[in-house]
Formats: C-alpha cells, sequence, structure tokens
C-alpha cells in the first residue's frame, strides 16, 4: 500500500509543512506561532490537506487533538519527503553559483574514491571548483582547524578533536609492501614472525602520529622487533624506498593501484584493525549542503569500490 502523500492528489508542500508544525507541536496554537500565521489559518490549510487526501489526519477534541493513524503516517513519512524537497531545492538553487570546496587528502587511501566522486559531484554542481591538496594526517587535522580546508579525507585521529565531525567512507585491510627480490616474496602470506627482525619503512612519526603508533603498537603486541630504515614524508617516497629495497612497509590494500610492478602486496594474518577511512569536516560546516552532497558522493564511491574490489 502506497503512503498517503503517494496517492493521487499531489499535496502541496506548504500544506505539508503546516501539518507537521502542528503535529510536532502538539499545539495548533504554537505551531501557528512558530510558523507566523495566526491559529485559524493553519488550522484551514490542515482542513485542506485532509480534504485533499481525502482522510482525516487530527482527532480534534475541545483544546487537544490526536493523530489519526493517516496522520501518524504523514508526520512519519512527510519528514523525510521535505528533507528531499529541500536538497532537491538547495541543489538546483546551489548550481547557479559557483563554491570552491578545499579538500585535503592522502593519495594511498583515496584511490578509487576521490575521482569518481568528484566526477558525479561536478554533474550534481557544475559550477563549483574542487581544490585538491596532497597533505600528511597532521596537515589535514591542522588545515581543518585553521579554517584552510573544508574537508579531508584520511583516517581520524586516534585522540579525539572536538570541533571535526567525521563520516565512514571505506574500511581497508592492511598489506605488506615488500621488494620482489625479497625472501619473503616466495610466501603467500605473512605472519608476525615473518615480520621479526625486519628492516621497515614507515611513514614518519611527526606527519603521521596515529600511522606510528598503531604499527609499533600492533609490533609490541605480536612481539615483532623490528628496525625502522626508513622514515618518509609520504606514499610516493614510501613506494619508492620499499622499491629501492630498504625494507617492507604495512600499507592499508587500497595502496594496490599505486605499486609498481617491482613490489609485491603480501597478505597479512593476523591483521590489525581495520583502516577506517573517512571524511572530515568541522561542525560549524555540517550544515553546508553543497559539501554534504560531496560527502554523500565520497559515500557512495567508496560503497562501490568496495564491492568491486571485494568480488
Amino acid at each position: 500500500m502506497q503512503p498517503a502523500y503517494a496517492q493521487q492528489h499531489l499535496m502541496e508542500l506548504r500544506l505539508l509543512r503546516s501539518f507537521i508544525a502542528a503535529a510536532e507541536d502538539g499545539n495548533i496554537s504554537k505551531a501557528a506561532v512558530r510558523l507566523g500565521m495566526t491559529q485559524p489559518a493553519l488550522s484551514r490549510q490542515i482542513k485542506t490537506l485532509e480534504d485533499e487526501l481525502g482522510v482525516p489526519l487530527l482527532e480534534r477534541g475541545a483544546h487537544s487533538f490526536s493523530l489519526t493513524a493517516s496522520g501518524d503516517l504523514l508526520l512519519r513519512e512527510g519528514k523525510g519527503l521535505l528533507e528531499r524537497a529541500d536538497m532537491l531545492e538547495h541543489r538546483i538553487r546551489a548550481s547557479a553559483k559557483a563554491q570552491t570546496i578545499r579538500v585535503g587528502y592522502s593519495p594511498s587511501l583515496t584511490a578509487g574514491i576521490l575521482a569518481p566522486a568528484m566526477e558525479a559531484f561536478s554533474q550534481l554542481h557544475p559550477k563549483a571548483r574542487v581544490e585538491l591538496s596532497d597533505l600528511s594526517s597532521l596537515e589535514m587535522v591542522e588545515g581543518l582547524q585553521k579554517g584552510a580546508l573544508d574537508l579531508v579525507v584520511t583516517v581520524p585521529p586516534v585522540k579525539e578533536v572536538p570541533e571535526i565531525s567525521w563520516v565512514t567512507l571505506q574500511q581497508q585491510a592492511w598489506r605488506v609492501a615488500v621488494p620482489r627480490q625479497h625472501a619473503l616474496t616466495a610466501k603467500a602470506s605473512l605472519g608476525p614472525k615473518d615480520l621479526h627482525e625486519q628492516r621497515l619503512v614507515i611513514y614518519n612519526q611527526r606527519e603521521y602520529p596515529d600511522y606510528w603508533a598503531m604499527i609499533t603498537g600492533w609490533f609490541k603486541s605480536q612481539g615483532i622487533n623490528a628496525r625502522v630504515a626508513s622514515e618518509c614524508d609520504g606514499v610516493t617516497s614510501l613506494i619508492s624506498a620499499v622499491e629501492a629495497g630498504l625494507g617492507v612497509a604495512l600499507v592499508v590494500e587500497r595502496i594496490a593501484c599505486l605499486i609498481p610492478e617491482r613490489i609485491v602486496l603480501k597478505p597479512l594474518k593476523p591483521q590489525p584493525a581495520p583502516i577506517c577511512i573517512s571524511a572530515g569536516t568541522l561542525e560549524r560546516q555540517s550544515r553546508d549542503k553543497v559539501i554534504a552532497v560531496f560527502i554523500e558522493e565520497l559515500k557512495r564511491a567508496g560503497e562501490i569500490d568496495y564491492h568491486r574490489t571485494t568480488t
């Protein structure tokens, strides 16, 4: 059975807003004040809505009212309808003006997510611009806090930053990046004992403190003693160090598309906790509808990419 608002009569959104305001307040007089109209005018609008739908929405008493079953259904379903209508209106208005979204990202985490999200977003907001900055995790958090960035795509820091909110895009498992000439390439998968006494290539501690803490903490929990052979300032230098044979590195599986032929990615069992790739924004920007649309496209791209790479 279709909900009431999907029947033959197409209700006006203005009438729906009036009904929802009254239903939420539980009092027509209070709702009328909130809507900036008189009580009789609001009552007439609700009656008009009932006439259009052909069903009673309120059970009226002497000084109060309650919702009928149809009214309760319309309240629940109508909220979602108004949200979608508001989003559509915003998209139409936003398409007429330019907006720039400054995005900090990590290439090793966003491959397969960022590009398709930007393509889909540009179709919804053709006049909006997206400025990309390849940054470390520390630089991204600082960029948000200082107002230099509007959005970041990275792994949330272990220590919560109160003014930043995060939306999960994708979870990624870990792999071991091994030079092709390394003895470990002969193994189908690697375990903690295979990493014991190995030379380790790792992101540097200052710019990637959470990565450093996670890797070293997991090594300690597994009884692995590894020597840090190279600290890198980004994914490009990390890949170059592994390719040059300086050591092995723990990386997320998403990095596979960036790996050259002279490096092999090996499964790792048991796994450290999976990496949670997320989009972060300042709390005060949470109501920016254009940024919200971009985050939705990032989420959609993350889901599609995950199913594509796991099937």
